[in-house]
């Protein structure tokens, strides 16, 4: 059985306390995270004790949040393909031989592929995708990186985080509720009766993270007690608690999402999409008026099946009409303004497209390229709050369990190469291929330029630019100089038998 220490005895409030007094300075953030969220997909941030929600009357919002979501997802963690690189500091391989340099990147690219197997066989794209949602919604999400694999996500309103003037964390508090089965502690130290009703089932578990002398300090309470057994510290840069912000904004603690951006746009395409169901609901429906003290009878039209021949008058029949075609017109043109911008806003496909009859391809790249520019500050942020702890954190835990090899403290870094079409190595492959397409066109006016090329060198870069295994793919010089030997061999038979008579007689071999 667990030992229990009372936060009273260690002179310190209880994390309760500290949840609860930062709670206050969260409700602002809180509140307008459920403003955004009713607007989009509701079931991100519900109400205390709401079990059902109002399903918003447009569906833009939440296509939005979804396109968008998935998109940052293929560009944060892109499948199959690096978004990182391993380098090394230029100091250190400034006197080294250029052909050992290539060998160094070889290695940390063969490191670069440990790493992201480990990422694809967590299966951390779903949370991940869960965690940009509630980015794109409230601005914040909390990444709980599991050791035995996979994470966990923690919405706004389970956790509070503390931060300095630069943004950096410097104390967060998850609130949890467990099942009490699972807390192996006494029941009278969490206030509870072991013959207590069945309601009683779930206790309140507080998770501190602390920054504190250039390490993160872990400490958990359940039910008001300290539990001595969760102590521990990880280092300054693997630390498995990432808290996560959409947009920054100097001096607070917490993140703005980008729904919050276009609340406005959303709250008015609401209001008029509602507007336009339910005039169009009543001009749909369909009412007969007959003149009083005429000869045509209600009961006869109500009564008489379709296609029968009745006695009566048709000027004494009308039917019902919505004189509102002009304001339904107006209101419907406003809406498709603000549909644009919003589809804008959370990068659509179809808010690039123009309305014509020939629109190439290339147009439609353009506009794209334009539209993911847009989100550059966006990939900023999450580079340096999520993909580099995340793969300094993966690192760590790899090399503790053997996995990964220990490499020489402050040498080897991970660098982000995240952005438009530059996702991986995009980049560098880029730049390798403009560099071939700009020799291959030199070289035909001055064929000298393609002599002082070292073919063996561009194709490992290429390699490496494509995060491809070089081994076995490439021949070494030594398989070369064989395979060569082999086919002037080949070529000298063939020319011997070919130059040598047939004579009478002999069989064809």
């Amino acid at each position: 059985m667990s030992s229990v220490i009372k936060p009273d005895l260690l002179g310190t409030d209880s994390l309760k306390s500290r949840y609860e007094k930062f709670a206050i300075k969260r409700h602002l953030f809180l509140e307008r995270s459920r403003e955004c969220a009713e607007l989009t997909q509701p079931y991100l941030m519900m109400r205390p004790g709401q079990t059902q929600f109002v399903t918003p009357w447009q569906g833009i919002g939440s296509r939005g949040v979804n396109n968008l979501a998935a998109k940052l997802l293929l560009a944060l963690l892109p499948p199959n393909s690096p978004f990182f690189r391993l380098v090394v500091q230029e100091v250190e391989l400034a006197d080294v031989d250029p052909k050992l340099k290539l060998h160094v990147d070889e290695a940390l690219t063969q490191c670069e592929r440990f790493l992201m197997t480990e990422i694809e066989t967590g299966a951390m794209r779903v949370g991940v995708f869960e965690a940009l949602k509630h980015l794109i919604v409230t601005g914040n999400s909390l990444i709980y990186l599991v050791p035995e694999g996979g994470i966990r996500v923690f919405h706004l309103d389970q956790y509070v985080i503390r931060r300095d003037p630069a943004g950096h964390a410097l104390e967060i508090i998850v609130h949890e509720k467990v099942d009490r089965t699972f807390v192996d502690l006494p029941l009278d130290s969490l206030g509870l009766d072991q013959h207590s009703s069945s309601d009683q089932t779930t206790v309140d578990l507080f998770t501190s993270i602390t920054w504190q002398d250039d390490k993160w300090h872990v400490l958990q309470e359940v039910g008001g007690v300290l539990v001595p057994e969760s102590k521990g510290t990880y280092p300054k840069d693997c630390s498995p608690w990432l808290p996560l912000r959409f947009i920054r904004v100097d001096g607070e603690d917490y993140g703005r999402g980008l729904v919050e951006e276009y609340l406005g746009d959303l709250n008015s395409l609401e209001t008029l999409t509602k507007a336009i169901v339910e005039g169009s609901a009543a001009a749909a429906k369909v009412l007969f008026l007959v003149k009083p003290n005429s000869t045509t009878k209600e009961t006869v039209l109500a009564e008489s099946p379709n296609g029968a021949i009745r006695s009566g008058n048709a000027e004494d029949v009308t039917v019902l009409q919505v004189q509102k075609y002009a304001d339904f017109r107006v209101a419907r043109e406003t809406m498709e303004h603000m549909t644009q911008r919003l589809s804008y806003a959370f990068l659509l496909n179809s808010s690039i497209q123009r309305q014509g009859e020939r629109v190439t391809a290339e147009e439609i790249r353009h506009m794209a390229g334009e539209l993911e520019d847009a989100l550059g500050g966006v990939y900023s942020i999450l580079s340096q709050e999520f993909q580099l702890p995340l793969i300094l954190r993966l690192m760590h835990q790899m090399e503790r369990r053997g996995l990964f090899p220990k490499l020489p403290k402050g040498m080897v870094r991970p660098m982000i190469v995240t952005g438009l079409e530059a996702l991986g190595r995009g980049h560098d492959l880029l730049k390798l291929q403009s560099f071939v397409g700009d020799l291959a066109s030199l070289g035909q006016a001055l064929p000298e330029i393609l002599m002082r090329i070292n073919p063996e060198e561009l194709i490992k870069r290429l390699c490496i630019a494509r995060g491809l295994d070089a081994q076995g793919l490439i021949l070494s010089e030594e398989e070369l100089m064989q395979k060569q030997a082999l086919q002037q061999q080949a070529q000298m038979q063939a020319h011997v038998q070919a130059q040598t008579p047939m004579l009478p007689g002999l069989p064809v071999t």
